[in-house]
């Protein structure tokens, strides 16, 4: 399928491995050139680079921390005028309700939630001038049913998505839309730092916590940041003009919900 994107311009948070980068490879293939954004300059100069041999389109890279005023700064400055934007961070670390204090809700927020919503003030505006612009948000599954290890992220990234709901369904009419997406299980180093964490608690082996994990999504795998990519991309394409603040699951069955 034609996504009908190419030559238009996206700015990828998070890009240089695990979704943000299926994202970012998805969007090239389409034609998009990009602005892709890290902390670690070597691994993200070595995913742009190559992006740029695979596909043939401009890449620009910013080493910075979108979660900091002083990081997002820099990105903005390189991503003026795209017509696209990934929404993407790392998630928070897990742990238990009794763990965390002020100070660790307030570095998740600025990373899950506030961070994504300044960006998202500063770029989309000038897509509603030009008439036509996608943000899609890289969420978590947790935000249709908690995940009590998560418990940062369940609340961060649920008060991003309370902001989406009103925000998307009031830029629409300029031809903007703002889209969440779910990542359930992937297989990305997010998932390798859980599965640790899963291991040394439960006194068992990577493998062991891997498999007790896979056995609770129903295609029973991991997903891969091709099809999240895949997915993000079409969420992009001038044919999902009509989706609009819509939370998209990608987790394999393991949320059991109706809606």
């Amino acid at each position: 399928m034609d996504l009908g994107i190419s030559g238009k311009r996206a700015l990828v948070c998070a890009s240089s491995k695990g979704l943000g980068l299926g994202c970012a490879e998805k969007l090239a293939e389409a034609g998009v050139n990009l602005v892709m954004n890290a902390r670690g300059a070597e691994a993200l100069e070595a995913s742009a680079t190559r992006i740029r041999e695979e596909y043939g389109v401009d890449v620009v890279t910013v080493a910075a921390d979108v979660a900091t005023e002083e990081g997002r700064a820099a990105v903005l400055a390189a991503a003026e005028g795209v017509d696209i934007l990934v929404n993407n961070a790392g998630g928070p670390p897990p742990g238990i309700w009794s763990d965390w204090d002020r100070e660790d809700f307030i570095k998740a927020l600025d990373a899950n939630m506030l961070a994504p919503i300044a960006m998202i003030k500063a770029l989309v505006p000038g897509m509603m001038d030009r008439g036509w612009g996608r943000v899609v948000n890289i969420t978590s599954q947790s935000v249709k049913a908690p995940v009590a290890v998560l418990g940062l992220s369940n609340s961060a990234r649920a008060g991003l998505t309370g902001y989406v709901a009103g925000t998307s369904r009031q830029v629409a009419g300029s031809g903007v839309t703002i889209n969440n997406l779910l990542p359930g299980i992937h297989a990305t180093d997010r998932m390798i730092s859980l599965d640790t964490s899963a291991s040394e608690a439960a006194g068992i082996t990577m493998e062991e916590a891997a498999a007790q994990r896979r056995a609770t999504i129903p295609v029973g795998r991991y997903g891969t940041k091709e099809e999240f990519g895949a997915t993000c991309a079409f969420l992009c394409s001038q044919h999902a003009g009509y989706i609009v603040g819509q939370n998209v699951l990608l987790d394999g069955g393991a949320t059991n919900a109706t809606l």
